[in-house]
């Protein structure tokens, strides 16, 4: 998966963004995908907000998709 610097301009400065606002522009995978890589610790996991609101740090996705980014460049993804 390549994300290119405009992923950085669809995020907020900081914050919080929910599942929506992910999917698909910024993380190129479905909803269940997303919740499997959390399980697995390869995506950030969200903080839950209130009782019926669940969103994810920007900081921390803004960390993941450089680190993906970081792995593609040098040929481990």
């Amino acid at each position: 998966m390549a994300n290119t610097s405009s992923d950085f301009d669809e995020l907020p400065a900081t914050g919080f963004v929910r599942k929506s606002q992910l999917i698909p522009d910024i993380v190129p995978f479905s909803s269940a995908t997303l919740w499997r890589e959390v399980k697995a610790g390869t995506f950030p996991a969200p903080v839950k907000l209130s009782q019926r609101v669940t969103a994810w740090r920007v900081e921390d996705v803004r960390a993941w998709i450089r680190s993906r980014t970081t792995a593609t460049r040098r040929g481990k993804l």
